[in-house]
């Protein structure tokens, strides 16, 4: 393909579902049903910052991206249906590495039944842009700040899969599709369990959720300090568990036993802290006698490298 912008768009045009309706400089975004918030998100990945090319094969790459912004609408309880896309391509970006990569957004794009709505193109000097913004419809948008005190703190996936990953990739490991492993794949092409915020928000004892993606540090930090109260973090959990981002699973808080909600669920929860009154910090650990504040493990956007 040609890595010409009209290359480029008619790529996208034949490939991606909805493709067919960007004729415009603008698109459209359906009615909101009645009862429901018309909710949006968006994400930005830099190479060198979020990903490495070299890393990250573009079938995977393609997939992540999608997957990430359909997470953040599913954790808000919000059904998705489409996206505008965000290309940034510097010289090193070859037609067949980019034909890849819209071919398997385009799959990836078809399994979760959603359609691109819009979106840019530009050339940069070096490197590799990819930003998303995906709409969705939520009947009951589950906030972060909504949690109770005396709520569980749950997860549906085991946080640390995605930093093991990354420790992989760092000592050499590298991705090889005829012998998968789990935790660099976690990392390369996560899957969130699409479908699952929605049957929370069904569930009026489920009181907020958001998408880990942080670290549960920086995420049940984030759900103590909208809800104004605190969150002791559950003593089982190691500080990989603690420190690791981009796992993608619910994070969510509940009154309801844990046997009852993976009953109703039908998969197994992980626990991860409990909600109490605010205390001195907003999150805090067990150290074996008292509560004391924790600080934030995760990654910073902004610090220095």
């Amino acid at each position: 393909m040609s890595l010409k912008e009209t290359g480029i768009l008619a790529r996208i045009r034949e490939l991606l579902p909805g493709g067919d309706d960007l004729l415009d400089d603008c698109g459209a975004l359906p009615s909101t049903p009645p009862g429901h918030t018309l909710l949006v998100t968006t994400d930005l990945m830099e190479s060198g910052q979020h990903f490495r090319l070299d890393w990250h094969p573009p079938d995977l790459l393609a997939r992540k991206l999608l997957a990430v912004n359909l997470s953040d609408l599913d954790a808000s309880g919000a059904r998705p249906f489409g996206y505008t896309l965000t290309l940034a391509l510097g010289p090193e970006i070859s037609g067949p590495w980019l034909d890849t990569f819209l071919e398997s957004l385009a799959g990836a794009s078809r399994e979760a039944h959603v359609q691109v709505l819009g979106g840019d193109t530009v050339g940069r000097s070096t490197g590799l842009g990819l930003g998303l913004t995906a709409f969705g419809f939520a009947a009951r948008w589950l906030r972060r700040d909504g949690l109770r005190s005396g709520d569980r703190m749950f997860v549906d996936q085991p946080p640390g899969t995605s930093l093991r990953g990354l420790r992989k990739l760092q000592a050499g490991q590298r991705w090889d599709p005829t012998r998968p492993d789990p935790e660099l794949e976690a990392h390369l092409a996560p899957k969130p369990h699409l479908g699952l915020g929605l049957r929370l928000a069904a569930i009026p004892e489920v009181h907020a959720c958001l998408d880990l993606s942080d670290g549960l540090s920086r995420d049940l930090r984030n759900l103590a300090e909208a809800s104004g109260l605190s969150i002791a973090v559950d003593p089982d959990l190691d500080e990989e568990a603690l420190r690791g981002g981009e796992d993608y699973a619910r994070c969510f808080g509940s009154s309801l036993p844990q046997a009852e909600l993976e009953a109703r669920l039908g998969l197994p929860l992980i626990p991860v802290g409990q909600v109490l009154p605010r205390g001195n910090s907003p999150l805090l650990a067990y150290d074996g006698s008292s509560l004391h504040p924790l600080p934030d493990l995760s990654f910073d956007h902004f610090g220095t490298p």
